[in-house]
């Protein structure tokens, strides 16, 4: 059964998230508090994290880095009640992989929930290992190197990457890469692509600020040439 660890300092909405995700098939694991969420993290094996980020003493934005300095690549999906666009970017900037922002329906949880977890690690791909630059693609290994050096990208780094591999001189418009990799069926003003584009290009280009294989079509998307 797929285990599903929340972090969630509000007893109530905890109760309902829980009662969601369990009438759907999915263990939960409730934790109020950041440091009791990291303990449970190293004590039992986890397929994803639903974190508030307001949370007494460690913050869920404090958490979220952690757990990527960790090495996890698990799916983090942030639970905000903040409409601060600048909040969502940090979150994302820090590893997170997708927010909820309160209030939010039991079926749009369910649906983001899915769709992180339906992309799993180890998909299949028409290429065992692909090569662009300094990097190597290892598809079948879920690994990426840089001069040989493995640099670490989370499970929706890895998963976008194979999309602008796969879809490579084709320019991909954010609602495509919506659609494919977070499963969105609408599309809200949103920095989420841009945001994964961004830790993309720190991990992979030699200057970020000058991409040579991630580049942006103004208005329009992205597209990898490479």
């Amino acid at each position: 059964m797929t285990k599903i660890l929340l972090v969630e300092d509000d007893r109530v909405m905890a109760e309902g998230i829980k009662d969601a995700l369990s009438s759907n098939g999915f263990e939960v694991v409730h934790s109020i508090t950041a440091e009791e969420g990291e303990m449970l993290l190293s004590d039992e094996e986890f397929h994803m994290v639903l974190l508030d980020v307001k949370l007494p003493g460690k913050d869920g934005f404090e958490m979220c880095q952690g757990i990527r300095k960790r090495g996890m690549d698990l799916p983090v999906i942030m639970l905000t009640a903040k409409t601060d666009e600048v909040d969502k970017v940090v979150g994302l900037e820090l590893g997170a992989d997708d927010y909820v922002t309160k209030p939010f329906g039991t079926r749009e949880l369910i649906a983001r929930v899915r769709a992180h977890l339906r992309r799993g690690p180890h998909s299949d791909s028409d290429h065992t290992e692909y090569h662009f630059g300094d990097i190597k693609v290892d598809f079948k290994k879920y690994q990426v190197f840089r001069n040989g050096r493995e640099e670490k990208l989370t499970s929706t780094e890895f998963a976008l990457l194979k999309l602008l591999i796969e879809e490579r001189n084709n320019v991909l418009s954010r609602e495509k890469i919506l659609s494919k990799i977070w499963g969105y069926t609408s599309y809200p003003d949103s920095r989420i692509v841009d945001v994964h584009i961004l830790n993309l290009r720190k991990k992979l280009e030699r200057d970020s600020r000058n991409p040579e294989f991630i580049k942006t079509f103004h208005g329009v998307g992205y597209q990898f040439v490479g």
